[in-house]
């Protein structure tokens, strides 16, 4: 257990450090200028950080992953489709609606959407198509096919929304997809894919465990959508506030509140897992004290992780970004950089990387995964600064992007497509909406004002989300044409060997 932790510890302390020194070096430059208080403050938050991705990352190993594989297993081997799929939307729903990525972006945008309604039309959209996915897998279902029918309807849906004069909404539609697939959603959800594919088996058991994040990505995106053509009204100016009065009681008030928020997500997640253990799964003791230590682990990590990021995070993010409005340059730069470094922190994308070098059987390794992501993040990010900076709609960018991803997905092994489809929810995580949006709502406040930032900043998660879609793929494309060049030397070898042999009677 000793050497587990260090190398989680090491993990973290390698994937934090690179945004850390990168936003202290610029605060000794005058592009930006952050108080003698607020670099401590985030110097220290950084540290927590490190702790809590730590523990989370042990936690997933050690509880999250065993648990989805041992429900979707024990639901399959019952052979009851209605139980099945009755008991994944009913934790569909209950999950999602008690995720901290999902809450932090309702308080976002408390001002104009209440946040329980969009914290509860987003759960059953997750509900509803993490049934769908399961669906998928038992029927062996093309995913390409049922993304692409998806997609399509989304934008259909999109353009309905444009024609009542929603528009505002789109970015926050699109974001809702982003968030949903958080910390404590991605290992469990995964994992109960992987547990029901192989208790069906079949040749493609491998390929049938991805999709369900890239399924229930594209859930809130169409329930926030049918959302928005069904309200009415004008949307107000709006600005989100950030951060808080660094001291000892506030700090202690947010712990608070963050654990109580951890603890209802992984409550309802327990409290499944118990009932199926006394009616289905029937796991020896020795699992179950595993599985209660990874919980505690889990806990702790994301309460300390979740609340390292609103202290430490969220106002530097936003402080950042309107002091780099100014140099439109720098600007872009810094949003490629942070972007490429912000991904490697993510917990749940290294829980993603193991799971697909252990599937793939390292056919599709974690350093190629990281790489693929953080530039695809790094090049998202950069993109939704310059379309702040010139405040066009965001469509410009998503149906390109998606008719892109989608199309790849006619040439790459689905294995590949099914991979960059659940990445993109991946990598839209906690930092990205503790960090990186309020860093976008700096710039777009700084840029045009209050009455742009539902329009032009939001919408970044959205961004993020999508990159990995074509990178990904572009690996899959990459890794075909290297193996069909291969096989052509190969072929031409044999032949000069075979013609060299030959011999000529005169």
């Amino acid at each position: 257990m000793r050497k587990a932790i260090l190398h989680k510890l090491r993990e973290s302390f390698t994937s934090v450090f690179p945004i850390v020194l990168t936003v202290l070096i610029l605060n000794f430059t005058p592009l930006i200028n952050l108080s003698a208080g607020e670099a401590v403050t985030f110097a220290v938050c950084s540290v927590f950080l490190v702790l809590g991705i730590t523990l989370f990352n042990l936690g997933a190993d050690l509880a999250m992953t065993p648990m989805g594989e041992h429900i979707g297993a024990g639901l399959t081997k019952l052979k009851s489709l209605i139980l099945l799929l009755s008991v994944c939307f009913g934790m569909g729903i209950l999950i999602t609606v008690a995720e901290p990525d999902l809450s932090v972006l309702a308080g976002q945008v408390s001002g104009i959407i209440n946040g329980t309604t969009l914290i509860v039309t987003v759960g059953v959209g997750v509900g509803l198509f993490l049934l769908l996915a399961i669906v998928k897998i038992v029927f062996r279902t093309s995913l390409s096919q049922m993304l692409m029918f998806f997609y399509m309807f989304l934008f259909a849906l999109s353009s309905l929304l444009l024609t009542r004069g929603g528009s505002q909404l789109l970015p926050l539609a699109f974001d809702s997809g982003g968030v949903t697939t958080g910390p404590i959603t991605v290992p469990f959800i995964m994992a109960l894919g992987v547990g029901i594919a192989t208790t069906l088996g079949g040749k493609d058991a491998g390929e049938n465990s991805f999709g369900l994040i890239a399924m229930c990505s594209v859930g809130p995106m169409l329930a926030v959508l049918a959302l928005g053509c069904a309200s009415s009204g004008e949307i107000s100016p709006f600005e989100p506030s950030y951060g808080i009065e660094v001291s000892f009681l506030n700090v202690v008030h947010e712990l608070f509140l963050t654990a109580k928020e951890v603890g209802i997500a992984l409550g309802l997640i327990v409290v499944f897992f118990v009932i199926l253990q006394l009616t289905v799964l029937k796991l020896p003791q020795k699992r179950l004290i595993q599985i209660s230590v990874g919980i505690l682990y889990t806990f702790i990590g994301l309460v300390v992780f979740l609340s390292a990021v609103k202290v430490g995070f969220m106002e530097i993010g936003y402080k950042i970004g309107t002091q780099l409005a100014e140099r439109p340059i720098f600007l872009a730069v810094f949003a490629f950089l942070i972007g490429m470094l912000v991904v490697l922190a993510e917990p749940a994308v290294h829980v993603l990387n193991k799971q697909v070098e252990d599937i793939t059987e390292g056919t599709v390794s974690k350093r190629a995964m990281m790489i693929a992501l953080s530039i695809g993040v790094g090049l998202s990010i950069c993109l939704s600064v310059i379309r702040i900076i010139f405040g066009f709609n965001i469509l410009y960018y998503l149906i390109p992007g998606y008719l892109i991803s989608l199309g790849l997905s006619f040439f790459v092994p689905k294995m590949y497509t099914a991979i960059a489809f659940d990445s993109g929810g991946v990598a839209s995580g906690p930092l990205t909406s503790t960090f990186i949006l309020p860093f976008a709502v700096g710039v777009c406040a700084a840029i045009s004002g209050a009455e742009a930032i539902l329009s032009d900043a939001f919408g970044i998660v959205a961004m993020v989300a999508m990159a990995p879609l074509i990178t990904i793929q572009l690996l899959g494309f990459r890794a075909i044409m290297a193996k069909n060049i291969a096989r052509k030397i190969a072929m031409q070898k044999i032949l000069v060997a075979d013609d060299e042999q030959i011999i000529e009677f005169k």
